[in-house]
């Protein structure tokens, strides 16, 4: 797996340990979320709606909020220590052809879902412990579905992919090396994915590790991106259009 370790010679010492564990606490979500909803809260925005469901306002705006807030954070973060975001992000690829590598992801990590999901039901079907996907209610009208789509696109396929590079950069230079952070930050992806099942956890896991390496493979955010944002996007139409 390529990664991106610093140099040999480096050595990383206790403090620059301490700070790699604290951007990524900080850059995690979890933080940033907490406050936003609260924030939201106390504005009179409750995240379920009258009918006892999840509120789409509520979360369009928490994920907004949410990827604007952690976007900038990083940045700014990456600038304190003297590094390039563009090089983060976006390598010496050229996009366009690192965003057709992505659009020719999207089939396989379909593929990847089907045969993951298909071989839980019949091995571990107790991991199918939420019947009915509440996201999913999210996109019941083409309305709410295109709404959906977006958030999907924007907090999913955008802010998961910037945020998930920019972690793995920590893991790699301070906290044990890439294949660590591809693990530890794999399984936080799927565990954030609780709320739709344990089954849905183990499947996200395993897409936030293939991202991962994608990533780590190409030194460039742009493939996965446009994989995840157009798995996200087409999952959401699937929603719509034949229900669960």
């Amino acid at each position: 797996m390529a990664t991106t370790d610093a140099p040999p010679h480096h050595q990383t010492t206790g403090t620059q340990r301490a700070a790699a564990i604290a951007e990524i606490a900080l850059c995690s979500s979890l933080p940033t979320q907490i406050l936003i909803g609260a924030l939201l809260r106390a504005a009179g925005l409750p995240p379920i709606d009258a009918a006892g469901q999840l509120s789409l306002t509520f979360v369009v705006a928490l994920s907004v909020a949410d990827t604007v807030l952690l976007v900038a954070l990083m940045v700014a973060l990456t600038r304190a220590r003297g590094e390039s975001v563009a090089a983060l992000w976006l390598g010496a690829r050229p996009v366009r052809r690192e965003a057709l590598a992505g659009a020719l992801l999207i089939p396989a990590v379909f593929l990847m879902v089907v045969v993951v999901m298909n071989v839980l039901r019949l091995a571990a079907p107790w991991l199918h412990n939420v019947p009915a996907n509440p996201l999913e209610r999210l996109a019941s009208t083409p309305g709410q579905a295109a709404v959906f789509a977006g958030v999907a696109i924007l907090a999913g396929g955008v802010r998961e992919e910037l945020q998930r590079a920019f972690l793995l950069q920590r893991f790699a230079r301070h906290l044990g090396g890439a294949a660590v952070g591809v693990v530890v930050l794999s399984a936080g992806f799927g565990a954030g994915h609780l709320v739709q099942g344990w089954d849905a956890v183990v499947a996200t896991g395993l897409l936030g590790a293939f991202w991962a390496v994608v990533y780590l493979r190409r030194r460039s955010t742009v493939a996965p991106l446009i994989s995840h944002a157009g798995f996200n996007a087409v999952e959401v139409l699937r929603v719509a259009v034949f229900g669960a």
